[in-house]
C-alpha cells in the first residue's frame, strides 16, 4: 500500500458538491429571449412610424443587453464547491467558473462550523474556523439550505 492509496481507503463521512442554482433552463432562455426580442422590436416598430427613431435603437440595445446578462450568469454557472469528510481530513475545492481551482485540507478534529445569522433570515454566512483563519463555504445555497448543510 502507497500513500496515495492509504486516502483512498478512509471512509467517508460527508460529501457533497455545491453548485449555484439555475432557475431558468436553455428552453426557457430561448423562450424568453424570442418574446423579449419580438416585443422590443414590436414596439421599436412603433416608434419608428412615430418619427422617434433613437428609440428604436435602445430597444435593440435592451434586447442586446438582456441576452449578454443571461449568458454572462450561464457562464458563471460553472463553478462549484466540494466539501468531503474523512475521520483524517476535511477537504474543501473550490472551482471558478473559469476552472480556477483552490484547495484547503483541514483537520476535522480542529475544525468548527461557524455561523453568521439573520434573526429574519435565516443563516446568511458559514464558514469553516481553524486556528484563527475562516474559510467561507456553502456561499452558493440559500439560507434554508445553508442551515441544512450545517446540520
Amino acid at each position: 500500500m502507497t500513500a496515495d492509496n492509504a486516502s483512498n481507503l478512509d471512509p467517508t463521512i460527508f460529501s457533497a458538491v455545491i453548485t449555484p442554482h439555475r432557475s431558468l433552463q436553455r428552453t426557457g432562455f430561448l423562450v424568453l429571449m424570442a418574446a423579449f426580442g419580438a416585443v422590443s422590436f414590436i414596439a421599436g416598430m412603433v416608434f419608428l412610424i412615430a418619427d422617434a427613431w433613437p428609440v428604436f435603437g435602445f430597444f435593440g440595445l435592451d434586447a442586446v443587453l438582456l441576452y449578454w446578462a443571461f449568458r454572462l450568469n450561464y457562464r458563471h454557472a460553472g463553478a462549484y464547491e466540494e466539501v468531503k469528510v474523512t475521520p483524517t481530513a476535511l477537504t474543501v475545492r473550490k472551482v471558478s467558473h473559469r476552472g480556477r481551482a483552490r484547495e484547503w485540507v483541514l483537520n476535522p478534529l480542529w475544525v468548527k462550523l461557524d455561523k453568521i445569522s439573520h434573526e429574519e433570515y435565516g443563516i446568511e454566512r458559514l464558514f469553516l474556523v481553524t486556528r484563527g483563519k475562516q474559510l467561507a463555504i456553502a456561499s452558493f445555497l440559500g439560507p434554508d439550505e445553508k442551515a441544512n448543510f450545517a446540520k
